[in-house]
């Protein structure tokens, strides 16, 4: 069996007396395309923020390449390899596409005092050409000297998408990435998705689109009141009596 690129053991998460998260275990393997779906208030954005670091979990661990990573700080987090977008959108609107990528490029490595004595020109150009590579990555190339104002939403999402991309990742967390998108926008999404994925990319997404959801991933997790209920295949989750349950709101047979 593959070593897992991602491991969660044993994940909890409390807020003062209410438990978010119960017990979570979970592994992500490399070159998987994984959902995350739930109800909402099922957990799901918490446990994107306890691997990528903006939360600390209340009990458990994270390994991701085999090392621990819960503790550490998440521009620690990204600079192993863990990259994410958020379900709100984080754009600088007054600022070129090309520099809003750029900023994830800049992210991706530290800045130290050998770059500021003699390497900030070979350090510039990493920059430039992980910016160009994610641009590419996503089709907004020819965008990149626009202002982000004003690009339509679909392109706005795109470019979220880029900037994690530019941190060069082993894994892509994707936080409802299809959310606002009309249906062309979605599918050019799911495509988009797709071809990454068959670059070698790992990723992870949360998504309420269903649809979206089932037609691109070969696993998914199901989370409901903060405890997984379901890991498994799109065919062997759609007829798991628990999801139909908890999720989607259908009493199983007794």
């Amino acid at each position: 069996m593959t070593q897992p690129l991602l491991q969660l053991n044993h994940l909890s998460r409390h807020f003062g007396g209410i438990a978010a998260l119960h017990d979570i275990s979970a592994r992500v393997y490399p070159g998987e395309l994984m959902g995350l779906i739930g109800p909402n208030g099922a957990g799901k954005t918490t446990l994107f923020n306890l691997i990528t670091g903006f939360s600390a979990p209340s009990a458990g661990t994270i390994q991701f390449r085999d090392q621990l990573i819960n503790g550490l700080a998440a521009e620690q987090i990204a600079q192993r390899g863990v990259a994410r977008t958020f379900q709100n959108l984080r754009v600088f609107p007054n600022m070129s596409v090309f520099d809003n990528v750029s900023v994830g490029a800049i992210g991706r490595s530290a800045y130290g005092l050998c770059d500021a004595l003699w390497g900030r020109a070979a350090k510039r150009d990493r920059i430039s050409a992980a910016t160009w590579r994610a641009l590419e990555a996503v089709g907004l190339d020819q965008d990149a000297h626009a202002m982000a104002a004003n690009l339509s939403y679909g392109k706005r999402k795109a470019m979220e998408i880029a900037r994690a991309l530019a941190l060069e990742p082993a894994l892509l967390i994707l936080d409802e990435p299809a959310a606002g998108l009309n249906d062309s926008e979605t599918a050019e999404l799911a495509a988009l998705l797709r071809r990454l994925n068959a670059d070698g990319l790992t990723i992870l997404l949360v998504e309420h689109d269903l649809n979206l959801v089932m037609g691109i991933c070969s696993r998914i997790l199901v989370l409901a009141l903060g405890t997984l209920i379901a890991d498994g295949s799109p065919t062997q989750v759609s007829n798991d009596p628990r999801v139909l349950e908890s999720y989607l709101g259908v009493e199983s047979a007794a």
